[in-house]
């Protein structure tokens, strides 16, 4: 089995102690830094700026994601490529072409993304498989943090753990992910990412390296 992927959600993290909560995560053996970009029209929520993506980018060597919840994402790849993201994930629906703007965040030498969400079928983005790094399935509506994980999708892992044989891809889950939900989906499908919010990571009651450690033992 391949290693764990965690990428803990920043959204989740007070903007006051930002810096000081970064690099308590970035001793605890996290792997990605994921950040929400979102602009209130694409998803009914606002998320992370540029301002808080240089903060994080001051404080760790890890790579950084961005999870781009906008509207027209390629009038802002090369501004978020600048501040310092590694991993450039953009929703499918966002754009007329989207195809073009992952040629776009490949062209800058940033890793491209495209998300899945519960509506979207594995067929309508199949061809746009070859030229991703990484596919980000919600388990969740993007925008509502905290719901639960909607267990009707876990046919659609199925469907995606047979289709990604042939690519060299990379899936993470983002939304819902309980203990439960990444041991399922680790050992039933395969799926490697994680992105981790207050359901095992945030808000509990022991430091960030002991809930990683768990995560990593499911």
């Amino acid at each position: 089995m391949n290693r764990k992927i965690l990428c803990p959600s920043i959204l989740n993290l007070p903007i006051e102690n930002l810096a000081q909560e970064i690099r308590l995560l970035d001793a605890a053996d996290i792997d990605i830094f994921h950040v929400d970009i979102m602009d209130g029209t694409f998803v009914p929520n606002f998320g992370m700026s540029l301002r808080e993506m240089d903060l994080i980018r001051a404080n760790t060597t890890k790579l950084i994601d961005c999870h781009m919840m906008v509207m027209q994402p390629h009038r802002h790849i090369e501004a978020i490529a600048a501040h310092g993201a590694d991993i450039i994930y953009i929703h499918p629906e966002s754009e007329i072409c989207p195809s073009e703007t992952l040629n776009q965040i490949r062209s800058l030498g940033k890793k491209a993304g495209l998300v899945l969400n519960p509506c979207t079928s594995l067929e309508s983005i199949r061809d746009m498989l070859p030229i991703i790094d990484y596919l980000m399935v919600m388990g969740v509506n993007p925008g509502y943090a905290g719901r639960s994980f909607m267990e009707y999708l876990y046919p659609k892992f199925g469907r995606l753990r047979e289709m990604r044989k042939d690519y060299g891809f990379k899936v993470v889950l983002d939304g819902g992910a309980t203990r439960e939900v990444i041991a399922k989906l680790y050992h039933e499908y395969d799926v490697e990412g994680f992105v981790l919010g207050k359901q095992e990571l945030f808000f509990q009651e022991k430091p960030y390296a002991d809930c990683v450690s768990f995560v990593r033992s499911i």
